[in-house]
């Protein structure tokens, strides 16, 4: 067996080595530095995450407690009080800004000449708005629907209808009380009602 080396100048890899060697320990070096860096950042980041997520539970405790305060000191009568005298204000402001005149000459319009108004009834529902009762002496069942008819196309008087009829045992009259939710603003003008007015 040949133990010689027959190279005239043996051929080293020392070089190429300590490079290799040297590009590896930076790499590792500057990988290192890079996940210290990236630590430091999210550790930093989490803990400013926790304080704020911290400050705002505590923020949101006290607000809590305030709201519950807040409802403790409210007093549910007064409410109730205060809202009943708002309701009975906007009454006492739809009573006045009622037009007594412009629903007179809308029955002075529509009444047919047989047909007497003997008594008449405004009441304030709170989910239909003015209701009218109005009582009328007739001598036929015809005025009255004539009249009914006359009123329905005025487009002012909706969900018209007879609570009661009878005859007047004095003067044989008829008498009904019909009832209707009055809508001024949605009819038309008490001067245009006088073409539908009924005839003798």
């Amino acid at each position: 067996m040949i133990r010689t080396n027959l190279a005239t100048r043996p051929f080293y890899n020392e070089a190429a080595v300590r490079i290799w060697l040297a590009v590896i320990a930076f790499l590792v070096v500057s990988l290192t530095i890079f996940n210290i860096q990236r630590l430091l950042y999210y550790s930093s980041s989490d803990t400013e995450l926790a304080t704020r997520a911290s400050r705002d539970e505590q923020r949101a405790v006290e607000l809590r407690a305030d709201a519950r305060r807040l409802r403790a000191s409210v007093d549910t009568t007064q409410v109730e009080a205060a809202s009943t005298e708002a309701r009975e204000a906007n009454d006492l402001i739809d009573r006045r800004t009622f037009s007594w005149t412009e629903l007179f000459n809308r029955f002075e319009s529509t009444l047919p000449a047989e047909v007497r108004i003997t008594s008449l009834r405004q009441t304030l529902d709170r989910n239909r708005g003015t209701v009218l009762t109005v009582s009328v002496l007739s001598r036929s069942v015809e005025d009255v629907n004539q009249f009914m008819e006359n009123l329905s196309a005025t487009h002012a008087f909706a969900d018209l209808l007879v609570t009661d009829e009878r005859v007047d045992p004095d003067n044989g009259q008829l008498q009904v009380l019909l009832q209707t939710v009055y809508r001024p603003a949605s009819g038309q003008a008490p001067a245009a009602d006088a073409a539908g007015r009924g005839t003798p």
